[in-house]
C-alpha cells in the first residue's frame, strides 16, 4: 500500500514538473518573439519615375504575411524588406515566377528585383507556410 503511495506522489510530481517546464517554455518563448505592435504596418510604393524604387515592408500577422497584396509596376525596380515582426520560416522570402529566393535574417536585409511582365503572381515562404499575392500592373 505504501509503494502504491509513492508511485501516485511521484506520479504527480512528474505531471507538476512537466507543467512547470512547459510554462516556462512558453514563457521565453513570448520573450524571445519579436514585438508585434497592433499598428498596421505600413507598405509604400514609391512610383514617381522608373529609376525610383517600390519599396515594400512586409510584416507577419496571424502567423502569414501583412499585407497579403502587393500591387507594383512592370519594369520599376521592387525592394522587399521584412520587418521585425516576422520570424521563423517567413524570413525565407520567395517569389517564383521571378526567381526571387532569399533569407531575409534581419528588417535590414531586402530582395530587389524588375518585374518584367504583368499578371498575378504568388510569394512564399520557402516551406509555402506564409503566403501572399503580387500584382504586378
Amino acid at each position: 500500500m505504501e509503494q502504491q503511495q509513492d508511485k501516485k506522489k511521484s506520479h504527480a510530481w512528474l505531471i507538476f514538473l512537466v507543467l512547470v517546464l512547459g510554462m516556462i517554455g512558453s514563457l521565453i518563448y513570448m520573450e524571445t518573439r519579436p514585438n508585434q505592435s497592433s499598428t498596421p504596418p505600413i507598405s509604400q510604393t514609391t512610383a514617381s519615375s522608373a529609376q525610383e524604387a517600390q519599396n515594400i515592408v512586409i510584416s507577419e500577422k496571424n502567423f502569414n504575411y501583412y499585407p497579403q497584396t502587393i500591387r507594383v509596376k512592370e519594369g520599376q525596380l521592387v525592394r522587399i524588406s521584412l520587418d521585425s515582426s516576422v520570424g521563423g520560416c517567413l524570413r525565407s522570402f520567395t517569389i517564383p515566377a521571378f526567381g526571387v529566393q532569399k533569407n531575409l535574417a534581419t528588417p535590414q536585409d531586402v530582395i530587389e528585383f524588375t518585374p518584367d511582365k504583368k499578371g498575378t503572381f504568388k510569394f512564399a515562404c520557402s516551406m509555402n507556410m506564409g503566403t501572399g499575392t503580387l500584382i504586378v500592373e
